[in-house]
């Protein structure tokens, strides 16, 4: 159907026909179009002008936006979002108008209230729910929390009588501002106001000290509070949003909603509450069947998408700073942006949203009714559907299944995870009838033996019941994978080693049972190898990742991880959380779960050693690369937008064969005229080393070493440029030794500008380039060789992959000695791209003989893969002599044809 004017589509609408017939000579006060706050800043100023109080202008004012909103919306020139900032525009303007009046009376009664050092008192108006989002609807209430920033008393009168306490100012502010606001009069109300969500409810005061809030959190807040608190916003005064004040309270809010490690105990709060809500709902509807058809708490319905986003916001928004958004379409996109949702989940459930939305509106439209039950006759219904340019009723409650069915699913699916509750007589759920001692007595063998010892250890003894009963039902599902043959016996006693210094953190025991998945993949993980588990203790947080299918088919990508990061910055910049310690924990944050996303592929075999190393070679130029940027924008004394600075990468780094737990061998220079130079890059490379290895209470980063700068130890920490060229290719008197040139033929620039790189690579060539005396190198080189295997002795019988005679030390000397004695005349030697293909490109080129080099080669492949799985599994990387003949052959092969001896 095509749209119908607007005064047609909005006949429909009783309450609009009652406005219309009351308020004739009154509408046309208000200007065309969405009415904004300057608009109704001078309607609410013109009709006091034409005689009417500050409360009834309000009350006016407050019916011709919903009158003009009916238009608007049902004619198709309003969307559902600029109707709910136009209803949310209006309870701001309305709150700020009736806090101006109520503070000028009570003042001039009482003297404005001061703190104990004289300083002016502030009471804030928080916006809860819908209003604190945004997203309030044209017949809402609004849930208001008043809290004040300092106790004290009142100034009084000129003469300093007639004091009151602050609480007892502010307490009588709120009931000004309620008859202002909240009061029905002969023109209705401005918003129905509701003080239920404030500490302790309708028993506590209606007006709250800041410190004594930040107390109630830490004493009494509960899970569901949680909740309410995630869309909390300071909705007026006017002039205190943004203020040091609404900071402050703001620093309060966030460590009560948004914790610091994964918290999924609030799962069963959700569906605690969840239930509640619905066993309300059924009282309600019992025996009144039209009453079931509730487009905000019926199954599928508004409550259960808010649900699912505020659920997964909680969980991990203290991890994700930019999950801390209040709207819950953006939270959506947030969520796919955080790798929580899929893109068609969230589309969906933002279509869901705003339909749901719409037809609550069209309900409430009918009579200015708080309602979002659907109208049981037929000609409201045929109104609702061809307002939404649906063809008739059953259109519109075919529209309306296909949402809510969705909704639902979604909903389910994500608290699926818990035991399903099963009330008997006694009341108690099926979530309670495990027994730890119970579950012990049926386990057996070693995972038995290590269990048995939690019967008296001091932390089990001080889980609550509730978790004890948790961790019951793990140890009882461990148990059955075990006999299933699901899991291995191994794999589970690394799974209690792992638990056992967690169990004070319950949510930790929550998480396993909420994602089966994640408890069976974690004991996948823990049965592969042994440093896994070390890793995981270190970094609990990081299991989480394993709730994502997707983790085990991607590889890391620089780009979404800087992204992620810098949306992350902005996120706590915007909320005025952006200090150090904060941007340290984040940067950490992130850099775990991405090594763990590796680890994880890694023992799946899903990638190769080479590719692991690849993937925590970029992960580690990433992290060089955004934190040296953070670090320079916080530098006071930087004196360009953009450093002129450059990171050269040597070792592991250089050569791209990084390894977990792996130092970083990086030199620092800077390519700038400014006679400041050396002392403004000197502050930010220690800034810079300082956080990247700093221990918080998310570990560190990495451990750097500078040992590879000009002249070493007794170096500058960082070095011009210029003056490291010079050092490199052998000008003036201090120059570089030959093992330092061995080092640069696997070096590369990881920061820098793309003039600064190619600079570098000019320096590196130049080098490598060089004339030398291939007899002289050789001696040299063996040298060094001998030098490093004195301090590795190994006995016959044993062949350690690194530096036995024939391994993977052998075949590195020898890739050296061929790139830095024939660079000049083979270029394809010069590419920083490893030893494997230099090896093979050496054979390639004729200075190994075939098939010495591929040999070699393969045979450096797999000391490789024997070095990484030893280590993975926190062994010797040592194996029997006779089990790395093959090998061993080959490394001395190369070494002889090269070195001859």
């Amino acid at each position: 159907m095509t749209r119908l004017e607007n005064s047609a589509v909005s006949d429909g609408s009783r309450f609009a026909q009652r406005i219309r017939r009351r308020y004739a000579t009154e509408l046309a006060m208000l200007p065309a179009g969405l009415p904004t706050k300057a608009d109704l800043s001078r309607l609410t100023e013109t009709l006091q002008i034409a005689g009417h109080d500050l409360g009834t202008s309000l009350r006016i004012t407050r019916q011709l936006t919903l009158e003009r909103l009916v238009c608007l919306d049902c004619g198709g020139a309003a969307d559902v979002s600029q109707v709910t900032g136009v209803m949310t525009g209006l309870a701001e303007w309305a709150l700020d108008q009736a806090y101006a009046a109520s503070y000028s009376q009570l003042a001039s009664q009482y003297g404005s209230p001061q703190a104990a050092n004289g300083s002016p008192a502030q009471l804030l108006v928080i916006g809860m729910g819908k209003l604190g989002a945004r997203e309030l609807n044209v017949s809402s209430d609004i849930d208001l929390i008043y809290v004040y920033d300092q106790d004290g008393e009142t100034s009084g009168d000129p003469q300093g009588r007639g004091r009151i306490s602050n609480q007892e100012f502010f307490g009588k502010m709120v009931r000004a501002m309620y008859a202002l606001v909240g009061d029905s009069t002969d023109h209705g109300f401005v918003f129905r106001v509701d003080l239920a969500l404030r500490p302790n409810g309708n028993s506590g005061p209606s007006a709250v000290s800041l410190g004594a809030l930040e107390e109630y959190f830490h004493v009494q807040g509960r899970e569901w509070e949680r909740f309410a608190w995630l869309k909390s916003r300071v909705v007026a005064p006017a002039a205190a949003v943004g203020s040091a004040t609404a900071l402050q309270l703001r620093g309060v809010v966030v460590p009560f909603v948004f914790r610091r490690y994964l918290d999924y105990n609030v799962f069963d709060s959700l569906r605690i509450l969840h239930r509640q809500i619905r066993e309300h709902a059924a009282k309600r509807s019992a025996g009144r069947p039209e009453r079931s058809n509730d487009v905000k708490l019926s199954r599928g319905g508004i409550r259960e998408i808010e649900f699912t986003v505020q659920l997964l916001q909680v969980v991990r928004g203290g991890q994700y700073p930019d999950l801390r958004t209040r709207p819950t379409v953006s939270a959506l996109q947030r969520l796919v942006q955080a790798g929580l949702m899929p893109q068609a989940t969230a589309t969906g459930l933002a279509e869901a949203y705003l339909f749901l939305r719409q037809v609550e509106h069209r309900i409430q439209y009918l009579d200015d009714q708080q309602t979002h039950v659907l109208p049981t006759e037929e000609s409201d219904l045929l109104w609702i559907a061809r307002s939404m340019e649906l063809p008739d009723s059953s259109a519109l409650l075919r529209e309306l299944d296909r949402h809510r069915e969705m909704v639902a699913q979604e909903f389910d699916a994500l608290l699926g995870g818990g035991e399903p509750q099963c009330k008997g007589c006694t009341g108690k759920s099926k979530a309670e009838v495990y027994d730890f001692d119970a579950t012990l007595d049926a386990l057996s063998g070693s995972f038995k033996e290590r269990i048995a010892a939690w019967r008296a250890h001091p932390r089990v003894l001080a889980l609550k019941e509730e978790s004890r009963q948790r961790l019951a039902r793990l140890v009882h599902r461990t148990a059955q994978w075990v006999q299933d043959g699901r899991t291995t016996e191994d794999a589970a006693v690394r799974l209690a080693d792992w638990m056992e210094p967690l169990l004070r953190r319950e949510s930790y025991l929550a998480m396993l049972l909420e994602r089966p998945q994640v408890h069976e993949r974690l004991l996948r993980m823990l049965g592969a190898a042994r440093w896994p588990a070390r890793y995981l203790l270190k970094h609990p947080g990081v299991i989480d990742e394993l709730a994502d299918s997707r983790i085990l088919d991607e590889r890391f990508d620089p780009a979404v991880f800087e992204a992620d990061l810098e949306r992350r910055l902005q996120a706590l910049q915007g909320s005025g959380e952006d200090d150090d310690e904060s941007l340290l924990n984040l940067l950490r944050r992130a850099h775990h779960a991405e090594v763990f996303r590796t680890l994880a592929r890694d023992v799946e075999g899903r990638i190769t050693v080479e590719q692991v190393a690849d993937d925590l070679s970029a992960l580690a130029q990433s992290v060089l690369s955004i934190t040296t940027r953070w670090c320079w924008s916080r530098l006071k004394t930087r004196h360009t937008e953009v450093p002129h600075f450059g990171i050269i990468a040597y070792g592991k780094l250089g050569g791209k064969e990084l390894g977990y737990g792996s130092d970083l061998d990086i030199v620092f220079v800077y390519d700038d005229t400014d006679e400041r130079a050396s002392e403004i890059y000197s502050t930010l490379v220690r800034k810079l080393i300082n956080w990247l290895t700093v221990k918080t209470g998310e570990g560190d980063l990495y451990e750097i070493d500078t040992a590879l700068r000009p002249n070493g130890n007794s170096g500058l920490l960082v070095t011009s440029f210029e003056a490291y060229a010079n050092y490199q290719q052998q000008r003036g008197s201090n120059t570089a030794w030959t093992w330092e040139h061995q080092a640069i033929t696997r070096a590369r620039c990881v920061f820098g500008s793309p003039e600064l790189a190619l600079r570098f690579e000019e320096v590196r060539h130049a080098v490598l380039c060089s004339q030398r005396d291939p007899i002289a190198l050789l001696e040299e080189i063996h040298s060094m060789r001998d030098k490093v295997r004195s301090s590795h002795n190994t006995g016959p019988e044993w062949f350690d992959v690194k530096h036995s005679p024939g391994g993977m030390v052998d075949i590195e000397f020898t890739v050296q000695y061929l790139v830095l004695s024939a660079g000049r005349l083979h270029p394809s030697l010069l590419d920083n791209v490893g030893n494997i293909a230099l090896l093979q490109r050496a054979q390639a080129v004729g200075l190994l003989p075939a098939p010495v080099g591929e040999e070699a080669a393969q045979t450096y492949r797999q000391l490789r893969q024997l070095q990484h799985q030893a280590r993975l599994d926190e062994a010797p990387t040592q194996v029997p002599a006779e089990e790395a003949t093959e090998q061993q052959n080959a490394g001395m092969v190369l070494w002889h044809q090269v070195f001859g001896a």
